[in-house]
């Protein structure tokens, strides 16, 4: 796994994300409602769905197909159709850069 410099951090704003391509993966950067960046998996486990679509309340993430919802913070599942959890990486903020370790 390698820090990768992803997104500045004035590209988010609060109770939001952005998607995040590289190395033929995509991922999705938080800006929580406290001010801190979480990262996960930017597709939903459900039907594959992209998730920068998705509606972002305090510590969740909702998918814009079928409504199910994420915890971002944790990656879990918390309302079906999706059982199965997001995976989270990493993240450290150094200035005004966000880097995740993929």
């Amino acid at each position: 796994m390698a820090w990768v410099d992803a997104v500045a951090t004035s590209d988010i704003e609060e109770e939001d994300l952005i998607r995040f391509d590289h190395g033929g993966k995509t991922f999705a950067i938080y800006h929580s409602p406290d001010g801190a960046f979480f990262c996960t998996d930017g597709k939903c486990t459900h039907e594959d769905v992209h998730l920068e679509d998705g509606l972002v309340m305090e510590y969740e993430i909702e998918c814009p197909k079928h409504n199910a919802a994420f915890d971002y913070r944790t990656g879990e599942a918390l309302r079906a159709p999706a059982c199965i959890n997001l995976n989270t990486y990493p993240v450290k903020v150094e200035g005004d850069r966000v880097f995740i370790d993929i």
